[in-house]
């Protein structure tokens, strides 16, 4: 690869794919929400959110969110919540430019970023990856691989995180009990896991409670949620750290469902472990594992990625 490439991050777990690959030093340009790996302070942020959040609930972060898209019966499709700085973009000059198409609450949109690229001088190689599905997350490390000739490195992450997947199915291949979990994406209203997270519920040891596979996340009732019957609630939410989760969660558990559902609760670092579709998913596997299964998994994992509420 070129030492000269420059590659400019749209995602925040593309951002954490090319660091993993050795490339840290090519990244000229990220987004707003990119705060990981540690090596990445510093570097030019291209990207804004157009709302204040920092001190929004989950229900008021969801309005603005619905408000921005929504446009006759469809999310998704209005003004967006994201802007491109154009002047940043064009400073950072990038030859390569990672983004996605999945979901425009996730990052700014495809429509934007062709639009800016328009404005740009020379010719910019642009990479969209819309992953929902595990293999399909490795498979996007393996094409930047190729892309940035990394392939060596993009290679042995994947294999590694093929082992250390397929050492929780050996150990949860013989056992009898597998409880009902139920992926919590957002709170209020409540939106379960989709995409990748009930697979990895299912990697994991559990019973996926609702959502499927490849599909994106979607708005369930309380008497969805209780209907199903999940032994355990993990509060995955997205954008969430553990500590804000939790804050999220003592605002909103005097609401009459959480003393109806008798279960176990948990919260993650959403953020960190379940809604980027990077190299760190395989640690929100074995975090789920050891919450599922901790006569099998003790626990391994930091203060910081999960802890018990209930």
């Amino acid at each position: 690869m070129s030492s000269t490439l420059r590659i400019c991050s749209l995602l925040p777990s593309t951002t954490e794919i090319v660091c993993a690959l050795g490339l840290s030093d090519n990244l000229v340009g990220i987004t707003h929400e990119c705060d990981y790996p540690p090596e990445i302070d510093g570097i030019t942020v291209v990207t804004k959110s157009l709302f204040d959040h920092s001190t929004s609930s989950s229900y008021e972060i969801n309005q603005h969110i619905t408000e921005s898209f929504f446009e006759g019966n469809e999310v998704h499709s209005g003004s967006g919540i994201y802007a491109l700085d154009n002047e940043a973009l064009k400073s950072a000059n990038p030859d390569l430019i990672l983004t996605q198409e999945l979901c425009k609450v996730c990052a700014v949109s495809y429509d934007l970023v062709e639009k800016s690229i328009k404005e740009l001088n020379g010719l910019q190689t642009v990479l969209s990856f819309e992953p929902s599905t595990v293999e399909e997350i490795l498979e996007t490390i393996i094409g930047i691989g190729e892309k940035t000739d990394t392939e060596y490195q993009a290679n042995a992450i994947v294999a590694d995180s093929f082992r250390r997947i397929n050492i929780i199915k050996e150990k949860i291949n013989n056992i009898d009990n597998s409880p009902i979990v139920l992926g919590l994406e957002w709170l209020d209203p409540f939106f379960i896991g989709g995409h990748w997270v009930p697979e990895m519920i299912e990697i994991a040891g559990g019973i996926n409670a609702l959502g499927k596979i490849k599909t994106p996340s979607i708005v369930v009732s309380e008497t969805e949620i209780l209907d199903a019957q999940p032994n355990i609630i993990v509060l995955m939410v997205c954008g969430f750290d553990l500590e804000k989760t939790i804050n999220e969660f003592s605002i909103l558990q005097k609401n009459e469902f959480w003393q109806k559902y008798t279960g176990q609760i948990y919260a993650v670092d959403g953020s960190a472990y379940f809604s980027r579709p990077g190299p760190r998913i395989i640690e929100g596997i074995e975090i789920l594992s050891e919450i599922i299964h901790p006569e099998i998994f003790p626990r391994r994992k930091n203060a910081n990625a999960w802890k018990r509420i209930r």
